[in-house]
């Protein structure tokens, strides 16, 4: 079987691109494409990799200003000649399940989520913009709406990352979809013997993350806060942050594991579509600080793998850190650890392939 995997765009090492080596490994001779490919901000097992790229590459300063072209990858996608494929697996985040392929061939099409900036949160990112993108969106977003809805048509299965993310398929495109978590490397992390008087903040700082949130809160609390990541927040979260927080900006997976292993708990206060580094903290043995939203929910167990707190507010985050610290000896680093064991990546494959063999005979 030929296989194409088609992801939105390669220009960072988060979820999304776990997701696609994870992929890869089921798949090792597929050929990937994807609209902007920056090779220094992927993994060394992307960069050896074969990636075509759709025309968006060759526009000015791409690989920075890749949403600004947002509107023009749609028609970058239709370009994409995959005829010689028989299956096409489309990884989805951002535009990327638009491609045209051969009738024949089975089109498969992992959802991390629907468009964020054009669905659920367009209002936020609106609210956030200068005043020229703000008309950009207000001409161009509807168009590309419809444009996203009628190509939901084009896939023959939809594979939602968390039943959160399932909901919001079939709310906005009128389509099912099987869930199958994201695969977490869960044997590259350690439980330490030793835990360390920090709490820790992980994952790119963006708004809707809520990265102000925690600061607000262990500025209140001062207590040590340890915040690890880059973004269009970080300026601002400097800002108000007080001198118990400390931001160690992008760190290698070493370094990553390190801190995960040795912190006394990870907060996590943004509604994630599914959030694969609460998973990576609990292959930790560390329990989880989360808001009880998205998938949390899924991976998160109230008051043994951790501690959901219900309303995104620093009043909520502290309450919640008051009752872990209240609690703090009765979370098993090893029954944490053996809850992460589900999220495996032969879980997924498993998974993945069994849906691939029942989708084929239907086709």
């Amino acid at each position: 079987m030929k296989v194409a995997i088609v992801h939105y765009w390669l220009v960072s090492h988060r979820g999304g691109e776990k997701v696609l080596e994870a992929l890869l490994d089921i798949w090792p001779e597929a050929d990937i494409f994807t609209h902007v490919y920056d090779p220094e901000a992927v993994s060394p097992k992307l960069r050896d990799r074969v990636v075509r790229t759709t025309f968006i590459q060759k526009l000015p300063w791409a690989k920075k200003l890749y949403k600004k072209y947002l509107p023009l990858m749609p028609f970058a996608l239709e370009l994409l000649d995959l005829t010689q494929y028989e299956l096409v697996i489309s990884s989805e985040s951002g535009p990327a399940k638009g491609i045209l392929v051969n009738p024949q061939a089975l089109h498969i099409c992992y959802c991390h989520s629907p468009m964020r900036y054009i669905w659920d949160q367009f209002h936020l990112y609106r609210a956030n913009s200068g005043l020229i993108t703000r008309l950009a969106m207000n001409l161009l977003l509807p168009v590309l709406r419809l444009w996203d809805f009628s190509s939901a048509a084009r896939v023959d299965q939809f594979i939602a990352n968390s039943a959160f993310v399932a909901a919001r398929i079939s709310k906005y495109y009128r389509r099912d979809a099987v869930v199958i978590h994201p695969p977490v490397d869960v044997d590259s992390f350690v439980i330490s013997p030793q835990v360390d008087d920090y709490y820790l903040a992980f994952g790119q700082l963006v708004r809707y993350k809520r990265f102000d949130l925690a600061v607000q809160a262990f500025n209140r609390m001062g207590k040590r806060l340890i915040v690890v990541g880059t973004g269009e927040e970080e300026k601002r979260l400097r800002e108000i942050a007080g001198p118990t927080i400390e931001f160690l900006g992008s760190q290698k997976d070493g370094r990553v594991r390190s801190l995960l292993s040795h912190c006394r708990a990870l907060i996590f206060p943004g509604e994630e579509d599914f959030g694969i580094v609460p998973v990576e903290a609990m292959a930790s043995g560390r329990p989880v600080i989360a808001y009880g939203r998205g998938g949390a929910l899924e991976t998160v167990v109230h008051r043994r793998t951790g501690l959901l707190f219900g309303e995104q507010t620093v009043e909520s985050l502290c309450d919640a850190v008051s009752v872990f610290e209240a609690t703090e000896e009765s979370f098993d680093p090893l029954y944490i650890r053996g809850h992460a064991e589900k999220f495996r990546p032969e879980v997924f494959a498993e998974k993945i392939l069994t849906l691939v063999v029942e989708s084929s005979r239907k086709d």
